[in-house]
């Protein structure tokens, strides 16, 4: 399937900067909240629009750990695909770069952001969304 996922360029100290703010953990922690957040939106990212990818590199395994089947799975409800599909690794791309400027963003607007405030908010929006 992919090997490795790398971001944008202009991505590559806004991962850094979240990291560090956020006090997460690792930087591949919030490259899997950034794509599973972009995804959350609904938005349907065109391949046309693709980033460079001069930023930070993950490998497969370092991104996602034992769960890759899960985010794969997440990617191909998203768009309709089948797990084997050849663009799966530009869709996880663009949703982690695209999840990287919206968390940035958000960042800039609110610098007292904290990373378990910022992710129980997140949570708790998505539940409200939940009909019962």
């Amino acid at each position: 399937m992919f090997t490795q996922i790398k971001t944008s360029g202009e991505n590559r100290d806004v991962v850094k900067d979240l990291s560090r703010k956020f006090n997460l953990g690792a930087e591949n922690m919030i490259a899997r909240i950034a794509l599973s957040y972009s995804l959350s939106l609904g938005k349907k990212l065109s391949l046309n629009d693709i980033k460079d990818s001069k930023g930070k590199e993950y490998s497969k395994n370092v991104l996602f750990g034992p769960y890759l089947i899960f985010y794969v799975g997440l990617v191909c409800v998203h768009y309709d695909l089948y797990k084997t599909d050849k663009d799966i690794p530009k869709y996880i791309k663009m949703h982690i770069d695209d999840g990287l400027q919206i968390m940035n963003e958000e960042l800039k607007s609110n610098p007292n952001l904290n990373g378990y405030a910022y992710l129980i908010d997140k949570i708790n929006v998505g539940l409200s969304d939940i009909k019962i």
